[in-house]
């Protein structure tokens, strides 16, 4: 069964940095396109982040030049490095695996950037 575990949501200033991780299990993970989402309560869930098996990367136009995705498929993991926060950056962060119609996600984990 697959199982993704997100870590690393925190209270942030506006400015400061925070690194979001999200390690697979149950999946083979070198196959799967690998994304951050979020969703702030009453609004849809939006693509943050997208990275393929290759390398390739996808990004809102929101965090574009400031949020960075990588991956590790050693370590079946997902990194979001979240660089000069916002306010408007707060949201419930969920990971996600999505092979063709397969599509996996996390529990989620929160960010709130407030001073």
């Amino acid at each position: 069964q697959a199982h993704l575990v997100e870590s690393g949501g925190d209270l942030v200033q506006p400015g400061g940095s925070l690194r979001l991780s999200c390690v697979a299990s149950g999946i083979i993970f070198g196959r799967y396109v690998m994304g951050w989402y979020r969703q702030i309560p009453g609004k849809q869930r939006e693509l943050v982040a997208a990275i393929t098996s290759g390398g390739n990367t996808t990004y809102g136009d929101s965090v574009k030049g400031r949020f960075t995705i990588s991956r590790d498929n050693w370590k079946n993991m997902v990194v979001l490095q979240m660089n000069e926060v916002k306010p408007e950056d707060t949201a419930i962060y969920y990971c996600n695996a999505r092979l063709f119609r397969t599509v996996k996600w996390g529990q989620g984990t929160q960010v709130t950037v407030s001073s």
